[in-house]
Order: C-alpha cells, then sequence, then structure tokens
C-alpha cells in the first residue's frame, strides 16, 4: 500500500487551499498538534465558527475522495475491523501499530483524521476519566463505559477483599456476573485513568493511597506494608527512592520526621520503625511488657522476652532489669511474671 502521505493527499485533492489550511491545522497533518477553531480563526482573521464550517465543507469533500479511493477506504475498513475484533473499542496505540503495518508512517492525527472523515468509526477525546481511543459504535463506546464504571464501582466497596485476595481475583469473580470475557474486560480497563498500578505490581483505583501514594507518609507506609518487617528509617528512604513513586527524592530526615508523628509507625529499635497493624506495639519496654503480661498472663522471664521482641527489639537485658521493677510486676513462687496488682 501506498504511504500514508500519498493516502492522505488522495483524501484532500479537490479542496480549495483554505479548505487544505483549515483541515491540515486542525489535524496536524503538516506535523504537530492540531490545532483549536479559535486558535484558527485567529491566525486566518475569520470567526471561530466560520472555520468550522470550512472544516465541516472539507470533512464532505473527503470522505467521497475517500470512499473513490480503493487503497484509502480499504485502509480505513481495515482499521474499523481491527477495532471491532477487539471489542468496538481499542487504544490509540495499539490502532497506530496495526495501521503502520498497512501504511507506512500513519500516526494518531492522520488516524484521527480518516476516522472524522469517514465516518467508519470514532475518536474519544482524551478526558477525566479515560484515555483517549477510538471506537466503532455507539453502543461499543456504552458497553465499555458501563463495564468501566461497574467496576470501578465494586472496587470502591471491596478495597479490603482487593488487597487481602488479589485484584485478579476479585476481577474474575466480577466478571461472572457480567459474562465477559477476560480479555474483552481487560481492554475496556486499559483505558481507564482511574485504574492503576504501582511500583509493586498491585492494581486498584488510582485515588488509594496503596495504589498511587502522594504524601510521603503514604509512601512509607506502603514501603513497611510491602516487605512486612520493621526497617531502619534511612533504609525506607532508599526504598521509596528506589520504588520511584514520583520525581520527589525521599530525605532520611524528612522520612524520619514523618515516622515520629504517625501513630500507624512504631519505633521498634534503634531507628528501626514497623507498622503499628502488624502488632508492634508503642511505648517504653515497661509499657510492652504490660502489655504482654495483660494478653498472655503470667509468664517466665523467658517468654516475656520472646514475646515483647516480636513486638520491640529491646535487648534481653532490658526487658529482665524492667522485669525487676517490683513496683510494677510480680514474679511468683514458680518464677513466672505477672503484672503486680495496684
Amino acid at each position: 500500500m501506498a504511504s500514508i502521505i500519498k493516502l492522505i493527499n488522495t483524501a484532500l485533492t479537490g479542496l480549495n487551499p483554505r479548505q487544505k489550511e483549515v483541515i491540515t491545522a486542525r489535524f496536524g497533518l503538516a506535523g504537530g498538534e492540531g490545532e483549536t477553531l479559535a486558535a484558527i480563526g485567529e491566525r486566518m482573521h475569520i470567526t471561530r465558527e466560520r472555520v468550522r464550517q470550512i472544516e465541516n465543507g472539507a470533512v464532505t469533500l473527503a470522505k467521497a475522495n475517500i470512499q473513490k479511493s480503493p487503497e484509502t477506504a480499504a485502509l480505513v475498513e481495515s482499521i474499523k475491523k481491527f477495532i471491532a475484533a477487539q471489542g468496538g473499542v481499542s487504544k490509540k496505540a495499539e490502532v497506530v501499530r496495526h495501521a503502520a503495518a498497512i501504511a507506512p508512517g500513519i500516526k494518531e492525527n492522520h488516524i484521527d483524521f480518516l476516522a472524522e472523515a469517514s465516518g467508519a468509526f470514532n475518536l474519544y477525546r482524551e478526558d477525566e476519566a479515560f484515555q483517549p481511543f477510538y471506537y466503532v459504535t455507539d453502543k461499543d463506546l456504552k458497553n465499555a463505559r458501563s463495564f468501566v464504571e461497574g467496576w470501578i464501582g465494586f472496587l470502591k466497596g471491596h478495597k479490603e477483599k482487593v488487597f487481602a485476595e488479589s485484584y485478579h481475583i476479585q476481577l474474575a469473580g466480577f466478571l461472572k456476573t457480567k459474562s465477559v470475557q477476560t480479555a474483552l474486560a481487560e481492554n475496556y480497563l486499559s483505558l481507564s485513568k482511574h485504574i492503576a498500578k504501582n511500583p509493586y505490581g498491585d492494581v486498584g483505583l488510582r485515588d488509594w493511597p496503596e495504589i498511587n501514594p502522594d504524601t510521603v507518609r503514604d509512601k512509607i507506609y506502603l514501603v513497611l506494608k510491602k516487605h512486612d518487617a520493621p526497617l531502619h528509617f534511612e533504609d525506607i528512604a532508599w526504598h521509596i527512592n528506589k520504588a520511584g513513586f514520583d520525581d520527589q527524592k525521599a530525605l532520611a530526615p524528612t522520612v524520619h520526621n514523618e515516622l515520629i508523628k504517625d501513630r500507624r509507625f512504631v519505633l521498634v529499635g534503634r531507628g528501626l520503625y514497623g507498622l503499628q497493624e502488624n502488632g508492634y506495639e508503642p511505648g517504653t519496654a515497661r509499657e510492652v511488657i504490660a502489655s504482654v503480661l495483660k494478653k498472655h498472663g503470667a509468664l517466665p522471664a523467658s517468654s516475656v522476652v520472646e514475646h515483647v521482641n516480636r513486638q520491640r527489639f529491646f535487648k534481653p537485658n532490658t526487658v529482665l532489669i524492667n522485669l525487676q521493677n517490683k513496683n510494677f510486676f510480680e514474679r511468683l513462687p514458680d518464677g513466672r511474671y505477672m503484672i503486680r496488682e495496684a
């Protein structure tokens, strides 16, 4: 097949200079980004509405040219069939890859023009919810949007299950209720801006801090959550920078300050912090010992040390010395320790 430049020139055959100028500018056919009606009107010293009228006339002529050109019509039909095979919607990049194998040099702006001029398929322009993509019919668009919105609604009410049982397990269960094949569902969801993946491979809603951590505290939490073990604050900063959540570099002093301020994080040793939700208890050695004895009842010293060190990294002697404080702990005849009654 001929190059895309030749095909586009064929589609523009018969347009007057003003029509060619408007179409070329609107779709960026000469390279670069497409221009707005207002920008073109200002440059050509005509109204925005007049630019629209010129564009509409040019598109009508281009459509007739495309229909009369076997090569251009074949390219348009091939693109349409490709999009239809994806479930009626497809990301721009995938359509460009398909079309490039047929018409060398083709780019998004060329396909945008062919969509508008031929009417064989449509362009969905980028908005807050979706990436730009192509679709064949309004029904295809409705199906895609409906599925994505339904899945997002499901995720909002099942966040804990998504992280406990995995995103993909939850999606598989959701698909059974919708009679939608996995490949089609994934194609639909690839268009959404609300679905994202964090550097650890977890998938979920973009506004979840576990997926898209915005603050230093959220990044600290995710690092500790993924490592499932206490880390030194300098190591936490290193892991944040390694993950590459964004362009902001995490500094160890900043990380340390945030660790101190948030009750989710517990100092478990010299510079070491763990998550309170993982069973690490805040407080002094005496307070942690008291918590252990309150939970487990009287225990021998070795067991107290063992239980305490599951929550905090104290030296054994630190625990043993604290157990000798008779104002708080009592040693029973069998050698076990318990909290002294007030």
